[in-house]
């Protein structure tokens, strides 16, 4: 099975390269890389092509945020799967595409996902949280609930069916996906009870309360555009389970 991991990177010079070797080190033989870079005017690109080993393309131009970041990799990708890692995380071992290429081969598997360990910015070793999958069900999409998107692989042709990231979404469009995915077209779907991917913390979904609750308003306004019912209240009930997290 092929799989595309998809990079989106903007300005990410002291990040992108712990990422390149991340893939180069994957055993899975069948992979292609595509690097989104959105015109960094940093040393991305240079990083990129003097140590991405195994990047198949570099696309490289200025971007409307990272959704449409993603659907440009999206349109370009070809493999059988596509899988997201953004600049700066990392698979926790160099079997993760390998393990979740065969559980996509198994018994019409279309979409796999596992967990996803945060991590001190400065210390990989240091686990800030992790950011499980556990309790993830379809229905369970209108409390919040999602897989851990930097674990999901999803094939592409389910990409093709329910179509690309809604660019109109700054922060939750990765949760507007999954509910087209899981909630609307009752997607077969895999767990891995395992981390997949170590992730700094920070970034766009993890900045903050202003960030959170900015993120919660745009999932109410995907649950209301998918006919899920839900409010503000019930998909604040995932913080608890975050903070459990932590525990």
């Amino acid at each position: 099975m092929k799989i595309s991991i998809i990079t989106a990177v903007y300005n990410g010079g002291g990040s992108i390269a712990r990422t390149l070797e991340s893939v180069a080190r994957q055993d899975h033989g069948a992979i292609e890389h595509i690097v989104v870079d959105g015109a960094s005017t940093d040393t991305t690109l240079a990083i990129v092509r003097s140590q991405g080993k195994r990047v198949a393309r570099v696309i490289s131009e200025p971007d409307n945020g990272v959704y449409d970041a993603f659907n440009k990799g999206l349109r370009a990708a070809t493999g059988d799967a596509v899988a997201f890692l953004n600049s700066g995380d990392t698979y926790v071992s160099s079997s993760v595409v390998s393990r979740m290429a065969y559980e996509l081969a198994r018994d019409g598997t279309q979409a796999v996902f596992g967990d996803v360990s945060i991590v001190d910015g400065l210390d990989d070793a240091h686990v800030v949280r992790r950011y499980s999958s556990r309790c993830f069900t379809p229905r369970r999409m209108a409390l919040g609930l999602m897989p851990a998107h930097p674990s999901l692989f999803l094939l592409r042709e389910t990409y093709k069916s329910v179509g690309e990231y809604d660019t109109q979404f700054r922060i939750a469009g990765d949760f507007e996906l999954c509910l087209r995915v899981f909630a609307k077209r009752a997607t077969p779907y895999r767990y891995v009870p395992e981390p997949m991917v170590w992730m700094p913390r920070g970034g766009l979904s993890n900045s903050g309360w202003r960030s959170k609750w900015h993120i919660t308003r745009e999932m109410q306004r995907a649950c209301a555009i998918h006919g899920v019912q839900t409010n503000l209240a019930k998909l604040c009930l995932r913080f608890p389970l975050k903070i459990l997290e932590m525990i």
